[in-house]
């Protein structure tokens, strides 16, 4: 899955068209009955249906029936179009009112809520936000999903570190989906259809002595899941374990036991 990265287009134009709706930049631009939002919302629905490589100012420019000039004259170029595309995503994902419900419930639907954004948005998986667009969507999304560890008696830094955490693993399982799905469309063969093939080769060569382990591990894995890989049990295992890992960093802190926060009353349950 190729992979592109978030804020690598003008800073301050990429800001700007991020603000529009708060700033005096306004304007629908030079062609009537075409804007910014329709720009975006053009390269969202190419993207979602082809993928994030088939999005360029000409496609779109096709898509809303302009030249690609025109196109520019809203939007400078794909990297500031791809800020607005994800921020524009941000803004859109639905936030659960979790107020009052145990923690873990809580930082479930975190994540809940950005693999439900990856299955609506499969490319964005394969993008990059170690600088993030600083959007009105990211912030309002950053704000919704740090509310999830407010009262826990973590720190500032804690806080950040786990949803930092908890974020990098829903996309990585979400990119892990996608080169599944790439992988079957390529061979035209699902998993199972791929292991049955490939077993007997494998068998001429494979000397189960010395891998007694591996061949032991694997059969039963394989067994278990009818796969190498289910990415359903991965989400869910590994979840669980982030989870639980969390549960340990909140018991260590002190002030977990008293406090200020209305989700006191489930501070430090595991």
């Amino acid at each position: 899955m190729p992979t592109e990265r978030t804020s690598s287009g003008d800073p301050a134009r990429t800001l700007q068209l991020l603000w529009r709706g708060s700033s005096s930049d306004r304007r629908r631009g030079p062609r009537r009955g075409l804007s910014i939002d329709a720009v975006v919302e053009a390269a969202t629905a190419i993207a979602d249906a082809e993928g994030l490589d088939t999005v360029t100012m000409r496609r779109v420019a096709k898509e809303l029936g302009v030249v690609p000039m025109t196109l520019y004259t809203y939007v400078p170029g794909k990297a500031e179009l791809l800020d607005l595309m994800l921020d524009a995503a941000y803004a859109r994902m639905p936030r659960t009112d979790t107020t009052g419900q145990p923690w873990r419930q809580r930082v479930t639907a975190i994540a809940e809520e950005n693999k439900a954004l990856f299955e609506r948005h499969p490319w964005a998986a394969a993008v990059t936000t170690v600088r993030p667009p600083l959007g009105p969507g990211q912030m309002a999304k950053y704000e919704h999903e740090l509310s999830g560890l407010v009262g826990l008696g973590l720190s500032d830094v804690e806080m950040d570190d786990c949803l930092t955490h908890l974020l990098t693993f829903v996309q990585a399982c979400a990119r892990a989906v996608a080169d599944a799905r790439a992988a079957q469309h390529a061979s035209a063969l699902n998993d199972q259809q791929w292991w049955e093939l490939n077993a007997p080769l494998l068998a001429r060569v494979l000397d189960e002595n010395a891998y007694p382990t591996a061949v032991r591990v694997g059969a039963a894995a394989g067994a278990a899941h009818s796969s190498a890989y289910d990415s359903a049990h991965a989400y869910s295992f590994g979840l669980q374990r982030i989870l639980d890992a969390f549960a340990v960093l909140i018991g260590r802190s002190g002030d977990a036991k008293t406090p200020t926060s209305p989700h006191r009353h489930d501070a430090i349950a595991p």
